[in-house]
């Protein structure tokens, strides 16, 4: 009996995968080359990379695109280090960029690449978009949330941004949720989002089990409303100064001109009271702390 045999599958050429490789290889031995010359020298130079396009070299890659991508990463790693007064992001940004379009899941190259990059201000917005491209491509990895959340912290001082940031990688599976939110909150109330911050703590005081953590959660709750309500004290107060032409002696005055109906309390029970700068605050035997955003 026969057997019919199958066509032999179409095969990609000996001699042109030789040719993509050899070119593939010789650009990473120039961009070596020039990196290490660059390095020993004390001019200045402007640095051109043999192949800038990452999507160009993963064709040319042939399956092996993770290892090229650590190639690119390590000399990533490399320039910084040889640079660390004098970098170039012109060469910089786009080595990290090579590396994580030949693999799009090289965490390590999205987290420490950002890190070299906002080293300088200059840098500050090819490091956010660096990580935000990093998360489109793992959404998963909760991590990178964290450190977009720092990056928005520390260089912007975009507080809402960076509380959004943290919340985002609380929800993920496997994150320190409970940190997380934390963070999240302390950076929504150190921004004046006082609505985000409220929501925030919460839900933290719902969710937890630990006593500590409940109580903890409370406070900031109750400190937020007390903010919450000095905001809108002040805004009577200002009312009254417009129309009276002064400032009211106590918050009693404000309920005389009919403007609220009786003097307000805190979450604790004591009543709000007039500082000598003419705002409202809380009354210096109530246990809650409070700072106006």
């Amino acid at each position: 009996m026969e057997t019919k045999l199958s066509r032999p599958a179409r095969r990609f050429p000996v001699w042109k995968s030789l040719i993509a490789i050899v070119v593939l290889f010789g650009a990473i031995a120039v961009l070596q080359i020039r990196i290490d010359l660059e390095s020993r020298s004390e001019a200045r130079q402007e640095q051109e990379l043999l192949v800038t396009s990452g999507p160009v070299l993963k064709k040319l890659s042939l399956g092996y695109a993770p290892l090229l991508a650590d190639i690119y990463w390590t000399r990533a790693v490399q320039y910084y280090g040889s640079h660390l007064t004098n970098p170039d992001l012109d060469v910089l940004a786009p080595l990290l960029n090579i590396a994580v379009t030949l693999d799009p899941h090289l965490i390590v190259a999205y987290r420490f690449g950002a890190v070299f990059l906002s080293a300088w201000k200059s840098g500050t917005d090819l490091a956010i978009n660096l990580v935000k491209r990093g998360i489109a491509a793992n959404p998963n990895e909760w991590r990178l949330d964290q450190d977009l959340g720092f990056l928005y912290y520390w260089r912007v001082k975009d507080y809402k941004s960076a509380a959004q940031a943290y919340m985002a990688g609380a929800n993920m599976p496997g994150a320190p949720s409970l940190l997380l939110r934390l963070y999240a909150a302390g950076m929504a109330k150190k921004g004046g989002s006082l609505e985000m911050s409220e929501m925030i703590f919460a839900g933290l005081y719902r969710s937890t089990q630990d006593k500590h953590i409940k109580q903890f959660a409370l406070e900031q709750l109750q400190s937020l409303k007390a903010q919450d309500d000095e905001i809108h004290l002040d805004e009577l107060i200002q009312r009254y100064r417009n129309l009276y032409g002064r400032n009211p002696g106590s918050i009693s005055d404000l309920v005389a001109a009919k403007m609220i109906r009786g003097v307000p309390l805190d979450p604790e029970g004591y009543p709000y009271v007039l500082g000598p700068d003419g705002k409202s605050r809380l009354d210096p035997r109530s246990p809650i702390q409070s700072s106006k955003p």
